[in-house]
This record gives C-alpha cells, sequence and structure tokens, in this order.
C-alpha cells in the first residue's frame, strides 16, 4: 500500500514537467534536432533555447552554433541541414505536403558553414527548396552542396 502511495506522489510531482516539456513542442513542428554537439542555440522569438537531439524545430527559429559547436537538422520532408562552428542558420520558410511530396523552403545561412541534402520537396518540385546567402539566393534541384559564409 505504501509502495503504490509512493508511486502516485512521485506521478503527480513529474506530471507538470511532462506538461511542460510538452508545450515546448512546437504545434508546427517543421523538423527536429539530429545531432548536437558542443554549444548550440535555438533562438525562438527572443527567447534562446539550448538545442538537444530530438528537439522539435519551427519555422522562424534560428540554429546557432558556437565556435565549437556542430548541428545536424532532418525537416519533415527529409531533407538534412547540418551546420558547422560559427555557424546562424534561421529556417524562414517551411511549407510540405507530404501526400504529394510538394512544397517550398527556404533558409537562410547568415554566417559559417552549411552542408545540405535535398529531400521530398526538391525532388517533386525542383528549385523549390533554396537557402539564401548574403551575397545570393541558391535554388536546389535535388543534390547535395556545401556552402560558406564568411563574416
Amino acid at each position: 500500500m505504501r509502495l503504490a502511495s509512493l508511486g502516485v506522489g512521485l506521478a503527480l510531482l513529474l506530471a507538470p514537467s511532462v506538461a511542460q516539456a510538452q508545450d515546448a513542442v512546437p504545434a508546427d513542428a517543421i523538423g527536429w534536432m539530429k545531432t548536437v554537439q558542443g554549444s548550440v542555440t535555438v533562438r525562438r522569438g527572443a527567447t534562446a533555447l539550448p538545442a538537444s537531439v530530438g528537439m522539435a524545430l519551427a519555422r522562424g527559429d534560428i540554429i546557432a552554433t558556437g565556435h565549437d559547436g556542430t548541428a545536424g537538422v532532418t525537416l519533415a520532408d527529409n531533407s538534412l541541414l547540418s551546420a558547422g562552428p560559427g555557424s546562424e542558420l534561421a529556417l524562414d520558410e517551411f511549407i510540405y505536403d507530404s501526400a504529394q511530396l510538394q512544397g517550398s523552403s527556404l533558409a537562410t545561412l547568415r554566417k559559417g558553414t552549411l552542408s545540405a541534402t535535398s529531400g521530398d520537396i526538391a525532388r517533386g518540385t525542383p528549385g523549390a527548396m533554396r537557402v539564401r546567402t548574403p551575397t545570393a539566393v541558391l535554388a536546389v534541384r535535388g543534390t547535395t552542396f556545401l556552402v560558406r559564409v564568411e563574416e
């Protein structure tokens, strides 16, 4: 009986933590952090959150890696984005219809390095996956590429 009471009490104590963690997941998640090494934050509005593996990402999030950090992201269309040390990557736009394998995406690399492998959006609509830099906009037609923006 005492063990059951302890279990119920523990469940009640943990319930708010679980609810808070679920509230932190954006309802409109467009992707997830797959790898995080070193210093990596996700800026969501005015809030900077420490990045963690499995963290849901939303349109408008900005991934920032420190000089010792790297981050790997998988978007909902299976595109893969990898930001190197000292990078800042904004997830500006992501619209995806998984039934039709169509949509559009726009990410902005403000500084640092980005390796990207296109997913279903570029396969379904070549050129609909875009990466913007301070000097150019790349329209991806289905490939893997690397881009670097110097400060």
